[in-house]
């Protein structure tokens, strides 16, 4: 028996080909796979990925529609998204969740816990007791505070600020105006048509220079980081409680986290992908284990 683990965000999808056992024989990486901002190409994503994982263990393609797999999806905790990819998708047994539950699962195994991911969106899960609460993960426009996207989106808009005169000019500020042709409106058009990810892009450019000083990205920087620091503090966490940050901008943002969340921050015993395939293993590893025995039961 083989079994499928996939995580898809934002950026990208990653799929990997395991044993029963959780050893996996195939990994591979594709497009983005976001189902709640762009159901068809997560929907394409998903099988290009899963493909390759296939042809990365030389292993024939005609099983993927009986191979189990557990899909960790950005967006499948909003909406039908997760329902109408389900519809779409070949798999005979397949469960789709929150990308944000198969980090978990790969973070902090089956025990209390909890994580941020930080990338291009952001996303909270703890696991307390067994019960389990989420916070954010409400996308872009009303949501993901502290991620890279939002980041981004505000930079450009204090640099609009700048132009404008309402917030001064700093070395950041100006180097996005003139990336742009110092044309406010050609900021304007770009987020006109721009994806999450595409404001992302920018983030780097503000810890950059952070590095250097520039107040503006202090003010952007201060910004996510207090929105990390409420969302854990919402969490209600028990004193004990690790707690994974995850994500591109987990090594950034994680150290400027005050001590009472920064001095309980533990290393991910794996990453998503390896929580995917896990969650695979233990679920359609036990309902074969039950499938077996009931076959043992009726026998004579």
């Amino acid at each position: 028996m083989m079994i499928l683990g996939v995580d898809g965000g934002g950026t990208s999808c990653r799929a990997a080909l395991a044993t029963a056992q959780s050893q996996i024989i195939g990994r591979a990486k594709a497009g983005s796979a976001n189902i709640r901002t762009d159901l068809n190409g997560a929907c394409e994503s998903i099988m290009v990925a899963v493909g390759q994982a296939f042809a990365a263990a030389g292993q024939d393609p005609a099983h993927i529609p009986d191979t189990p797999v557990v899909l960790g999806l950005a967006g499948a905790n909003i909406g039908t998204y997760a329902a109408e990819l389900r519809a779409r998708l070949p798999f005979r047994r397949c469960l789709i969740e929150s990308d944000v539950l198969i980090a978990l699962e790969g973070a902090i195994g089956a025990g209390d816990g909890a994580i941020g991911i930080l990338g291009t969106g952001s996303h909270y899960l703890a696991r307390q007791s067994g019960e389990i609460r989420r916070l954010g993960g409400w996308g872009f426009l009303l949501g993901d505070q502290g991620s890279g996207a939002r980041i981004g989106r505000d930079l450009l808009e204090e640099a609009l600020l700048a132009h404008d005169g309402i917030a001064p000019h700093t070395s950041l500020l100006d180097a996005v105006l003139a990336a742009h042709g110092n044309d406010p409106q050609a900021i304007v058009e770009f987020t006109k048509s721009a994806q999450p990810r595409d404001f992302g892009t920018f983030a780097p450019m503000v810890f950059d220079y952070l590095e250097r000083g520039d107040p503006a990205a202090d003010k952007i920087v201060e910004r996510a980081v207090s929105a990390v620091e409420a969302s854990l503090d919402a969490l209600a966490l028990a004193n004990a409680t690790p707690r994974c940050l995850l994500g591109g901008l987990a090594t950034l943002v994680g150290p400027r986290l005050p001590p009472k969340h920064r001095e309980r921050l533990v290393p991910p015993l794996q990453d998503a992908l390896g929580g995917a395939v896990s969650m695979a293993a233990r679920l359609f590893g036990l309902e074969r284990s039950l499938s077996d025995g009931k076959q043992g039961l009726m026998q004579p």
